[in-house]
């Protein structure tokens, strides 16, 4: 595969989710073959959101915390503070990928940014995410219009995972929720980031980077 030439990475700290949607909603709509690839980081104040074809059986009593339907697959899941929310919004013919493999790319990126703090995290067949003896600590679901990703990834990172217990999270019954400082040591997240966006280059074979770093913060309000 030759070398793409450029990713843009954008930092944007603690945001909320709705604005975030609507911008990668627009981001693709607009990017025509020659617009480069993006990867964009962020936080959430918390939410829940479902996606297109959720099943309301999984929401429970929600109590004080907003839900958003999106446009995304998979079912219900939740975003706080403490978790990495990784969003790239990459064209896959231009990688030559078809959806499950741009699905495995992701993962893989997961799970080596996850293994690279000496925590063994195993997929599970038919269940899109990262689970570590069981449970789970990082959930997907994307978006692909017109050959381009949004949506992406979320990775529990140092955060409070009660709100899980509110849903059916992905829709799995029974299914718990972990996070990194359950398992390992947590770095700060400028170093999280950083490892993130290389493993990512790495991984589509991008030439160059252009890190788009705002005035940012990642501390986001624990309550609605």
């Amino acid at each position: 595969m030759s070398s793409m030439p450029l990713l843009i990475v954008r930092l944007l700290g603690c945001q909320d989710y709705h604005p975030v949607w609507q911008s990668m909603q627009a981001f693709t709509e607009s990017r025509i073959d020659d617009t480069p690839d993006e990867l964009w980081l962020c936080q959430h104040p918390p939410v829940f959101t479902q996606g297109q074809a959720g099943d309301p059986a999984h929401l429970g009593a929600l109590g004080d915390i907003p839900l958003v339907k999106t446009d995304r697959g998979g079912q219900v899941t939740y975003h706080g503070p403490g978790q990495l929310v990784f969003y790239p919004l990459i064209q896959l013919n231009r990688h030559k990928l078809g959806v499950k493999a741009f699905v495995e790319k992701l993962e893989h990126i997961g799970m080596t940014l996850l293994a690279q703090a000496g925590i063994k995290v195993t997929r599970l067949a038919g269940q899109p995410g990262l689970y570590v003896e069981g449970k789970k600590i990082a959930s997907l679901g994307l978006k692909i219009k017109r050959g381009c990703s949004y949506h992406g990834m979320a990775i529990n990172i140092d955060m409070d995972l009660s709100p899980f217990n509110r849903i059916t999270p992905c829709g799995l019954t029974g299914m718990q929720m972990t996070q990194w400082s359950n398992h390992a040591p947590v770095p700060d997240w400028s170093h999280i980031c950083q490892q993130l966006t290389h493993l990512l280059q790495q991984s589509f074979n991008y030439s160059s980077l252009s890190i788009e770093a705002q005035e940012i913060t990642w501390r986001c309000p624990t309550s609605p």
